[in-house]
């Protein structure tokens, strides 16, 4: 605590760390390499971004920031299901909140219907405005997620979907090509029997993987996961897992969740046997 208040300390005093302070605790988080590390330290920073944003209650910046932190801790650090659903309502509000005040139109975006989402989008929204709808549409999938025993949460996909896919048009490696994991994800739930479209996900995991030389790993996991494991192709489930493993986790803005990815590869293929028996 006693560094986390020098650090406050420094904050107050010198105006251009404000500026800096979230933009730089990201990429110091996404390049760490020891994800107990960001585990460990995600509540202090949390604190710190939530008191940022009672300081600046409109800066966009920081709002965006401290959505991205909360639904990252949602996802892959909290403790129970109860824990994500409060880690990602408040990353669904940050972000919300950052949008509303970037366009006051946009103050009730998640109540379109998908039609009328993708017309506003169209008519509406440029380049100019990627961040911050891709910022809101990442909060939106994750609150989905850690809400997925909810139908009425599920239902929302394809406003999501319409999102990601209208950031997708203007720049299809936005994010270090997460985009393309996150579309991949959304066309792989459900078989072809039921109305998945696991093929075109497919396509959109291959995507994130030509966009990074291969080095999303996290991609590699979720492809082996969302797709081999629904086509059952134990091949492909073991062979993307065993890349995982073996490869040099380090890269620019995708370190972390390079780390955390080999993790997730480890079980995944310790199951593989009993999966596809």
């Amino acid at each position: 605590m006693k560094a986390l208040f020098t650090l406050l300390v420094t904050i107050v005093i010198s105006g251009c760390a404000v500026t800096q302070l979230p933009q730089n605790l990201s990429r110091s988080m996404l390049n760490q390499q020891d994800p107990d590390i960001v585990e460990a330290g995600a509540p202090a920073y949390l604190l710190l971004l939530d008191a940022l944003v009672l300081t600046y209650p409109e800066n966009k910046g920081f709002l965006m920031s401290a959505a991205q932190l909360y639904g990252a801790y949602a996802g892959v650090f909290a403790d129970n299901e109860a824990q994500a659903k409060i880690m990602a309502d408040k990353a669904m509000s940050y972000s919300k909140r950052a949008l509303c005040g970037h366009d006051k139109s946009a103050c009730n975006i998640d109540k379109l219907s998908t039609d009328e989402l993708a017309s506003k989008l169209a008519e509406d929204y440029d380049q100019a405005d990627l961040a911050v709808l891709y910022s809101f549409a990442s909060a939106w999938a994750g609150w989905i997620q850690a809400n997925s025993d909810n139908w009425l949460a599920i239902a929302q996909l394809s406003k999501v979907k319409t999102l990601l896919l209208w950031v997708n048009q203007y720049d299809s490696s936005y994010d270090n090509g997460t985009l393309q994991v996150y579309l991949g994800v959304l066309e792989t739930q459900l078989p072809p029997s039921l109305g998945g479209r696991p093929d075109l996900g497919q396509q959109y995991f291959e995507k994130a993987l030509e966009l990074t030389d291969g080095q999303h790993l996290m991609a590699k996991v979720l492809y082996a996961k969302q797709y081999a494991r629904l086509m059952f192709e134990q091949e492909l489930h073991d062979k993307l897992l065993s890349e995982v493993i073996a490869a040099d986790p380090n890269y620019e803005g995708l370190t972390l969740i390079n780390r955390l990815a080999q993790r997730q590869a480890s079980e995944l293929l310790a199951t593989s046997s009993d999966y596809f028996e």
